[in-house]
């Protein structure tokens, strides 16, 4: 059984460490054992359906890997995204691509979806900013359980996508509740709802 290590560690370490089943990150040298919820996985896998077939409709030279991992910026941490959307071309310029499944260049990276669980504040605050200094193009936050924080998903506390594009290297969001269609930078004809979104967790696909 693999053990994972609690003392601060490099992201060179990490990746000789990191066992092939399972999932694993690294936060600031510091390994986390992801453990999602059933209801997590049916929303994700609900995702990387709908994404998967709108790459293959529009012909895009994208790919949504299962294990793959996004290194930042310092060189300390390493995240496994919940829905990782990569850009094919720019594999080549990776240079931990092939060896280890790793990216760490925005141009590889049009989209990145996390889906909230309890440790919500990792998707609002840790990985928001390290997505941002990345200067990743798109970052979905998927609230279905309306775990956040009401100065993140209102006062009113309900189902929230928060859509983060960009702008002048800072995240701008846009939030979609209910029936409103997603609006996506990278899926431009992306004919999702909030609602649809949120049903998977109950297996209403």
């Amino acid at each position: 059984m693999f053990q994972p290590l609690v003392e601060p560690i490099t992201f060179e370490e990490f990746l000789e460490w990191k066992p092939e089943n399972g999932r694993y990150e690294l936060h600031k040298g510091v390994i986390v054992e992801m453990q999602p919820t059933g209801d997590h996985e049916l929303v994700r896998a609900f995702l990387i359906r709908e994404l998967n077939f709108e790459i293959r409709r529009c012909s895009l030279a994208y790919s949504i890997p299962s294990q793959a991992l996004v290194k930042s910026v310092d060189k300390k941490s390493g995240y496994i995204p919940d829905v990782l959307v990569l850009n094919l071309p720019n594999l080549v310029n990776e240079p931990l691509w092939k060896k280890a499944s790793t990216v760490s260049q925005a141009e590889s990276i049009p989209l990145i979806i996390e889906v909230v669980s309890t440790n919500w504040r990792d998707d609002y605050f840790f990985k928001f900013g390290e997505y941002e200094e990345i200067r990743i193009p798109e970052y979905w936050i998927v609230d279905y359980a309306v775990l956040g924080g009401k100065r993140f998903i209102g006062e009113s506390k309900q189902p929230t996508i928060s859509v983060y594009g960009l702008i002048e290297c800072e995240y701008q969001v846009n939030q979609f509740r209910g029936n409103n269609r997603i609006q996506s930078p990278t899926f431009p004809e992306l004919n999702l709802t909030a609602e649809q979104v949120f049903q998977a967790a109950l297996g209403e696909y």
